[in-house]
């Protein structure tokens, strides 16, 4: 018990409520991951030269490094020479530190991620969007639907089963949060809000040494992930016959 008490991040003094605030921010930043791509909007544009370079603007930002990224969202934010805090001081705003306060964590990581990997994710639905038979959509011009009637009876359906196929693998990973992103932003200061299984892992793992909790905690996300993916998949099945199996 004193070696315990002598260690204040010790795995195994953790009781329910720092387990619940773990799996709680872990469902917080997988859920708001799941974000709306831009396929319907990037064909919607006739032009195929205004089209790539769209694609392609959407497309780099996933080939940036993870740590170069965070480098440039720490920069971005820092109090003083950061452009975001430049903005606020020049709306008469003072400056916040933001990458420091644990309730703007989730949205910084969110937000981030959306913009590096929204075009790069639109690659499939663009793919599928291709499979729309022409005739279908000519046949809708001539009865005078709109463009929005087109997207709405025509596109969409075509997108619905790799939506529901990517969802229920999204589902399967919903407690996974990309380990590198979460560490290289984490401090001391944002600890209560970024903490994740997977940093919780590392730190109990090879900081403690507590290899045996730590491979019992990835166990346990591990079966959680199965779980779910499992469910998600028997109530796509049961509701609209669309499944992985």
């Amino acid at each position: 018990m004193k070696k315990a008490q002598n260690m204040p991040y010790q795995s195994r003094t953790l009781g329910a409520e720092a387990w619940y605030r773990f799996k709680k921010n872990k469902l917080a930043l997988g859920a708001l991951a799941i974000f709306i791509l831009l396929a319907l909007m990037a064909n919607e544009i006739q032009s195929s030269g205004r089209k790539r370079l769209f694609q392609t603007i959407s497309y780099a930002p996933h080939f940036i490094s993870t740590v170069v990224l965070c480098g440039m969202i720490i920069l971005f934010l820092n109090p003083t020479t950061g452009i975001v805090n430049h903005f606020l001081n020049a709306i008469g705003q003072e400056s916040v530190y933001f990458i420091a306060k644990p309730g703007m964590f989730k949205w910084i990581y969110v937000i981030s991620g959306i913009w590096q990997g929204t075009g790069w994710g639109a690659i499939v639905y663009i793919a599928a969007l291709s499979g729309v038979d022409s005739s279908l959509l000519e046949a809708a011009e001539i009865d005078g639907a709109t463009r929005l009637q087109k997207i709405i009876h025509i596109n969409f359906p075509v997108l619905v089963p790799t939506i529901v196929i990517l969802f229920i693998l999204r589902c399967g990973s919903l407690l996974s949060v990309g380990y590198e992103k979460v560490f290289a932003l984490q401090n001391s200061s944002n600890l209560s809000a970024s903490e994740v299984i997977s940093t919780y892992v590392y730190r109990t793992g090879l900081v403690q040494n507590d290899f045996s909790f730590s491979t019992a905690a990835g166990l346990f996300n591990s079966l959680v992930n199965s779980t779910i993916l499992i469910l998600a998949n028997v109530v796509s099945k049961k509701a609209g016959k669309i499944g992985l199996w």
